[in-house]
Formats: structure tokens, sequence, C-alpha cells
């Protein structure tokens, strides 16, 4: 992608108050084929309009898309789902603090695009089978996706050849989806921290998002995305958890299974230093409200009590962050960096503020979950499962490549110049599966007369 020009759109597009023309700015200038939109309307709509989000519908978020624990249950959730309710968290609570609320929309919408077929067991997976050719992170994957493979905008190189610049989204929608804004290994508290948001050589486009940014900082609107995700998969995965039968709301008040919830929270997902007796504290918070689902018992009565207590708990921890950020921040003039002294909270004017009393609520929800759904013996039987699959699918198509790519993946295979690079070609691939059609493809080279 270099040698591209970088200048702003050249068009009517409206001014959108908080963000400057540099938030608003495409890597390839391209005028609006519907004028008067904004240019985050055009980002949300660009997302909302993608194969991949709808590829998402097709991957694991933690139990595996098409299964059920009853007839007559709802599907558990999918990577689309999640999305889609993180999207409604996030809209919400960045308009409630100044951010354009499509800006975020677009963000949240988007951050999961990258992840692989599996869940984070498949990203895991896919992290051993690139480990020749700068490893796998489904967060720097979104970011490749979002500006290289998703179809939608081409242009020329500097060799006059055609190539894609993905979705061609705005700087500061590229920015708000950043989660890790370092490369791998870059990060600034954890060297060894598997996290990161950007492979090497998709780093012309990271330093391009990332100009006149703070170094390591997300921006605000990110935050907001990063918070909301929380927010959305610990409530919901506890709810499809409870609805399952999975967790048995009772046995959080036992002694011996609450020591087992903090183990699995402490280093995970609160800091290794946290004292169990906050953790116990922040459940007994939450188990002490008129509304927590006592006795879930699947009845139409539990469930209506149950989806009441998802909103109670999402509200609970957007309304924490809203009013701790309020009282640090506000909505003073000359706080809001690009705005332009506008009053709004946005881009790098700000940092969210989540009290660690809340955070401590959101963990437990996590661990919760993790301990009753994910750790079960036949979900780590299905992971391994899940891991030899990828794997298997990875060396059959390293060693049969072309054959076996896609059009898109099998033209950029041919143009890669060297073996690294057609390893990451075809990381990209399997990273565009859904779940059955990693099993289809890993079927094809396996079992050929599966059909």
């Amino acid at each position: 992608m270099e040698g591209i020009k970088d200048t702003k759109d050249s068009t009517d597009t409206p001014d959108i108050p908080g963000y400057d023309p540099a938030a608003t700015e495409r890597w390839d200038p391209e005028p609006d084929k519907q004028p008067g939109r904004t240019a985050f309307q055009r980002d949300r709509a660009r997302v909302l309009h993608s194969a991949a989000l709808r590829r998402l519908a097709g991957k694991t978020q933690v139990v595996t898309p098409g299964t059920r624990s009853h007839a007559w249950d709802a599907s558990p959730r999918t990577r689309l789902t999640h999305s889609l309710e993180c999207a409604q968290v996030g809209r919400e609570l960045g308009a409630a603090l100044g951010c354009d609320p499509d800006l975020v929309e677009a963000a949240c919408l988007s951050h999961d695009m990258g992840h692989p077929p599996f869940g984070h067991n498949g990203e895991q997976a896919l992290n051993d089978v690139a480990k020749d050719c700068g490893g796998f992170e489904g967060n720097a994957q979104s970011l490749r996706l979002l500006t290289r493979i998703e179809p939608k905008r081409f242009v020329k190189d500097a060799d006059g050849e055609l190539v894609s610049v993905g979705l061609n989204l705005t700087r500061a929608a590229l920015d708000a989806a950043t989660k890790y804004p370092w490369g791998r290994g870059g990060h600034p508290q954890d060297p060894g921290s598997p996290k990161f948001g950007v492979y090497e050589d998709d780093l012309p486009v990271f330093e391009w998002i990332r100009q006149g940014a703070p170094a390591h900082r997300k921006c605000f609107e990110a935050q907001v995305m990063d918070w909301s995700d929380d927010v959305a998969y610990s409530v919901h995965d506890f709810e499809d958890g409870l609805h399952a039968g999975h967790i048995d709301p009772n046995l959080l008040l036992a002694e011996p299974e609450r020591a087992d919830i903090w183990q699995v929270a402490i280093g995970r997902y609160v800091p290794e230093d946290t004292d169990p007796q906050e953790l116990a504290e922040a459940l007994d918070r939450l188990v002490d409200q008129e509304w927590w689902p006592h006795g879930y018992d699947g009845s139409a009565v539990a469930q209506a009590r149950l989806k009441d207590a998802t909103s109670q708990l999402i509200g609970r921890f957007c309304l924490a962050a809203e009013g701790a950020t309020r009282q640090a921040w506000g909505h003073r003039p000359g706080r809001s960096g690009t705005g332009g002294g506008s009053g709004r909270l946005t881009r790098y004017g700000a940092e969210l503020v989540v009290p660690r009393e809340t955070r401590n609520e959101c963990a437990v929800l996590k661990a919760v979950a993790v301990r009753y759904v994910m750790q079960r013996a036949e979900q780590e039987a299905l992971r391994a499962d899940q891991r030899i699959v990828v794997a298997e699918l990875a060396e059959a198509l390293v060693n049969r490549a072309p054959d076996g790519l896609e059009p898109q993946f099998r033209a950029a295979y041919d143009k890669a110049p060297d073996d690294r690079a057609r390893k990451r070609v075809v990381v990209d691939q399997i990273a565009s599966l859904t779940d059955a059609s990693a099993r289809a493809l890993h079927a094809r080279f396996h079992h050929p007369r599966v059909r």
C-alpha cells in the first residue's frame, strides 16, 4: 500500500463536531456516492454490508454455533450476535460521552472481524501455525482485513498494479477499532504479551492511522469499544451459561465454588495482586441485587427475570463508567483534543474511567462463564479436536497451495514474493473461514470421499 497519495477527500461531506479533518481522511480519497452523509455514517455502512461481518454468524463465541441444550432453546451467541450487542452498548455509551455514535458503532461491529473459526481456541492454534511468518492475533487480523483483505476499494500501486485497500475506512474508524496499538512484542508494560494489533507487513497503513497519536495509547473511542466488548460478552456469556443449564446460581454462594472462580479471574481478568476478598465483595454486590436471577429454573418467568438481569447488569456497568468518566473529564471546552474546544470527549482528549469495583464485577462474570462453560470436560475435548483441524488444514494448504485456496487468496498467493508471504496468505484464508467451512475444507483434504 506504499506510494499512495495521502490527501483529504475532496467532497462536501459534512463536518462532524469533535473531529478534525485528519480524523475523517481515508487512505485513498474518494467522493461520497450519497452527499450529505457523514464520513462515519459511510464507515458504519461499509462494515455493516461487508461479507466479513456476515461470516461472523458461523464463528464460535463461546459455544459452537448450531449447538443447543434443548430443542426449544435459542441458539447460543455467535461472533456476529456478540458484535451486534457490543455495537448497541458502545453506540449508546459513546454518544453519552460525546463521541460520534456511528464511529463507535463501526468500531464495535468490526472489532472481531479478523477472528478465525473456533473462537480463541482457533486463534491460539493459528498462532502456532503462523509462528514463522509473524504469528497470528485476531485484532491484528481485523486491521489487516479492514485495510487489505475485505474487497471494497482498489487503487494502483507504484508499479501500476491494482491492490486492495480493504474497506478504505477513515483514520478515526480504523484507530477506534485498534484495541492494541502496537506490533508483536511491543506491549508497553508486558513485552511477552500475546496481544498486539498489527503485523509487520501492515505497518505502513498502521503508521498512517496513528499519525499524531501518542505511542501505545488507545484513542477514546477504542476505549469505549473495549469496555463495551467486556460488558457485552461478560453479561451475555453468563446469560447463555445460565440458560443452557451450565451455571447454577446457587453454587455461587458456596465457598469452594467461589474459590475456583477467584482462581480463574486472578491473573486472567484482574491483576495478579488482587485480593480474592475484593472479588468476593464484587460477587456479593451483584447477588444482593433484587433483580439477580436467584433460583433460575428455565421457566418463562425465570427467563424474563434473566433478561431483566442482563439489562440491569449492562446498565450498571455502563453508567458506572459514564459517571466516573464525566467526573474525571466532564465536558469542558479544551479537553476534547482534536475536537477544537467542542467540549466533546473524543480521540486523544480524554481517558475512559471505569471504577475498580465495576471492573471486578465484570471480571467475576467472565470467570463464572469460563469456570462453568468453557472448562467443561466435553468442551476441552471439542477444543482439542478443533486445534487438530486447524493444524492439519494449514499443513494441507501449505503443501498443496495454490490448490484449495479461494480465488481471492490464490491471486495473492501467486503474487507473494517469498515463502513467508505465501504462508501469510494461507493463514489469511484459514482466518476467513467459518467453523463449518473450516471443517468442510479439512474433510476435503483428509476424507476426500466425504461430500
